[in-house]
């Protein structure tokens, strides 16, 4: 069997730039997520030192790193408690869908983009990066903070509304009929909750299947179940990521607690590969051109991604600072945005470059500022206790 020197080559200096950037984050106790994205972009085309051999690896792991993530996130909750959660958050769906989605669709009408562009500049303002977050909340430690559930719930209620999108905008794109698109988005929503109905109805039945007393015969049961329901979310147009935190929401008790251990390694590197393919696919060339208008772009729905979080976790009876940091957390895009620039970018040259610089900076901005906004709170109850 032949062995491409250069794919092992350029996978080895990979890994040890990663493991670098990490060690630099955590020493300086910051997330290491921003510093993978920038390695990204000085690894990419155009960058410092390009990895062409290595770049099509990196995004097929990407595409199993954000599936981890979203697995083991599902796997620090509960389907009955998680699904209570969600009813009472619709309201806080309609916010996050009316704040971040009009300020995209008006920024495509004032760039001059068809009614494709204005619809698909709508989504990628609209839609926060699921996998960026859950390794951010993982990172600083806030799965169990009281804010969570809210900022999950949002989440997912994005990828439900993902579900019905992305159909419709890829049969626009492609200049299909509109009851190809409603049948597309019906069929998506349709099978999502269907999944939903089965996890919270059956989702004891899966665990006992998947459960076993061998680490590495549990570890292949969670991975191969996991894969096997994120293929069938993407093939009905739905998200690969709801369908991996679906099948962590079914494992409960010592099944849930050992899957978390048996694949922090496997989800640690492949989430690490999967921000930096963020930052590979992102041209530097491209992004001075639009950079002003990223800029101004970011600096609205940044706003308005912290008034949703805030709004959310106010109806969960969170207090003023677990508002702020439900707001800050989602804050980052990143591959949601990516993929509706997959689908309509080719017709709208300009669309591509803009979405790009616009998810590169809110997928740095926004950890920075969820950790900035955590420490500063941090440091304010420390001193009041010593005060008192």
């Amino acid at each position: 069997m032949h062995i491409s020197i250069a794919l092992l080559l350029e996978l080895g200096l990979i890994l040890v730039v990663l493991s670098a950037l990490g060690s630099l984050a955590r020493r300086a106790a910051l997330s290491p997520v921003p510093l993978y994205l920038l390695a990204g972009l000085a690894l990419g085309e155009g960058g410092v030192l390009p990895v062409p051999t290595a770049a099509g690896f990196v995004r097929a792991a990407a595409s199993i790193g954000i599936v981890l993530l979203l697995l083991a996130l599902g796997l620090e909750f509960s389907i009955g408690e998680f699904t209570a959660s969600l009813r009472r958050h619709l309201p806080s769906a309609g916010v996050d869908l009316l704040a971040n989605a009009v300020p995209g669709a008006v920024a495509g009408w004032l760039l001059g983009l068809d009614g494709v562009g204005v619809v698909a500049l709508a989504g990628a303002t609209y839609i926060s990066s699921s996998g960026i977050i859950a390794r951010l909340l993982g990172d600083l430690r806030r799965l169990g903070n009281r804010e969570t559930p809210s900022v999950l719930s949002v989440l997912v209620l994005e990828d439900f509304a993902m579900a019905a999108y992305l159909p419709v905008l890829a049969v626009l794109a492609s200049g299909g009929v509109w009851w190809q698109a409603v049948a597309g988005a019906l069929v998506a929503v349709g099978t999502v909750l269907a999944a939903l109905a089965a996890s919270y109805r059956w989702g004891h039945h899966i665990g006992r299947l998947v459960a076993h007393p061998d680490d590495e015969q549990l570890m292949l049961r969670v991975l191969g179940l996991t894969m096997v329901v994120a293929a069938l979310a993407e093939y009905v147009h739905a998200s690969a990521a709801v369908g991996a935190f679906l099948v962590g929401l079914t494992l409960t008790g010592q099944t849930a607690e050992r899957a978390r251990t048996v694949t922090a390694p496997l989800r640690d590197l492949f989430a690490a590969v999967f921000f930096l393919a963020i930052g590979l696919s992102v041209a530097p060339a491209e992004l001075l051109p639009v950079l002003p208008a990223a800029l101004a772009l970011a600096v609205v729905t940044g706003l308005t991604k912290v008034l949703t979080g805030r709004y959310a976790a106010s109806r969960d009876g969170v207090g003023r600072r677990g508002r702020l940091r439900a707001g800050t957390a989602l804050i980052a895009r990143g591959e949601f945005s990516i993929v509706i620039v997959g689908l309509a970018g080719a017709q709208l040259p300009v669309l591509a470059p803009l979405v790009a610089a616009y998810v590169f900076v809110l997928a740095v901005v926004g950890p920075l500022t969820t950790r900035f906004i955590g420490a500063r709170h941090a440091s304010r109850s420390s001193e009041q206790l010593q005060r008192a």
